[in-house]
């Protein structure tokens, strides 16, 4: 089994999500998604530049792909951004290819299955108001629960706040702090105390702001705090987690798995988020949750992506111990998000009471709806010419 073709299709979703599809010689296609953070026409044309290296090779090979893409760059500029990105949507198409050619599921091929269902969180955004009411919040949370949702998240750095001192100050102040808490507060009170919180602040502070908002809101027992400074510095992370008793969870913007090998020796955090479609893919995605075990460390991830990647981003973390629990961030698109694929039990919707239920079915699991990736098509891409 050869590769003869590599094509892509850009839908809307969170922006614009790329879509990738490789093509064999013996009529097999697999698909894989890349996270849409990067913007698309950059994920697109690194796609297109990596393509000629991939063309004759067996997709069965799927490590041995993914290694000679990462070589070709090496010296290209650094082993992050864009090109992990497109990296990222490509393996995921290899494994549904290789699962496809095998006649099993992608969590077959990656060790097998620790559990049959995966747990997610809903990503509850600013809740049910744009303006991010406290009212909005407790409504959506309410009806995330409602759902079956075990746990929630919600945003409380609000950079349109009117106390702030300007657009570029993001010290903390003491209005917005007793927003911020009065928020949580509102929404652990209507979701009780054992329904798991989280709370992003999308690394947006300093770290005397950082430590004051992780006070804060000790009481709420947060399932955890996510990225209240980048992760970057991480002597600067490490210095938050030693002054709080909230657990610290970061990493969505780390790529490959030497991204993740200092966080995790100084202690930074108490949970790694990895985006699997953004962070090198399945396998790599695997090594870091192996990674993260040595240090005793749960791994939780980030996810920003249609029904294909989300129901690929399941199969890894169906195959590693110290999985915790899946983002699912698709609550106001909810319509559009499930028409990118046909479910495996007709239902309309792979999630259902807070849970993906693992399929048996050889490769991802799912596949592309056409219609639905038709009728969302991004305009000027193509799908899968």
């Amino acid at each position: 089994m050869r590769i003869v073709n590599v094509t892509t299709a850009v839908v809307a979703y969170h922006g614009q999500a790329t879509l990738v599809r490789i093509d064999t010689d013996e009529g097999l296609s697999g698909f894989g998604e890349a996270n849409p953070d990067a913007g698309a026409a950059a994920v697109v044309g690194m796609i297109g530049s990596l393509t000629p290296l991939l063309l004759g090779e067996d997709p069965r090979n799927v490590e041995r792909c993914w290694e000679k893409l990462r070589r070709s760059k090496v010296f290209a500029g650094a082993q992050g951004g864009v090109f992990v990105i497109a990296l990222s949507g490509i393996e995921l198409a290899l494994w549904d290819l290789a699962g496809k050619a095998a006649g099993l599921p992608v969590h077959r091929l990656l060790g097998g299955k620790f559990r049959d269902r995966i747990r997610l969180y809903a990503d509850c955004g600013d809740g049910d108001d744009p303006a991010g009411s406290v009212a909005g919040c407790v409504d959506r949370a309410q009806r995330m629960v409602a759902e079956g949702f075990t746990a929630l998240k919600f945003d409380i750095d609000d950079l349109h706040h009117p106390a702030k001192a300007d657009a570029f100050n993001h010290t903390v102040n003491a209005a917005e702090l007793r927003s911020m808490a009065g928020r949580v507060a509102a929404v652990r009170e209507a979701i009780g105390p054992d329904v798991d919180l989280a709370i992003d602040l999308h690394a947006r502070y300093d770290v005397p702001s950082a430590c004051r908002i992780a006070w804060e809101l000790e009481p709420f027992h947060l399932m955890w705090l996510e990225e209240p400074l980048p992760a970057e510095n991480v002597d600067a992370l490490a210095r938050v987690r030693a002054q709080t008793r909230t657990p610290i969870c970061a990493g969505e913007n780390l790529y490959l798995r030497w991204g993740f090998r200092e966080l995790l020796e100084r202690g930074a955090v108490d949970v790694i988020e990895p985006d699997v479609p953004k962070c090198g893919g399945l396998a790599e995605a695997k090594k870091i949750a192996n990674l993260a075990e040595l240090h005793y460390i749960p791994f939780a991830p980030h996810l920003v992506s249609t029904p294909l990647g989300t129901m690929a981003t399941s199969h890894q973390c169906a195959a590693i111990p110290n999985f915790l629990v899946q983002e699912w961030h698709a609550l106001e698109e909810r319509a559009v998000w499930d028409s990118y694929v046909h479910t495996p039990d007709g239902s309309g919707s792979i999630v259902k009471d807070g849970y993906i239920t693992l399929p048996d079915a050889p490769g991802i699991g799912v596949e592309l709806d056409m219609d639905g990736v038709r009728a969302h098509a991004v305009a000027g891409f193509g799908v899968f010419e």
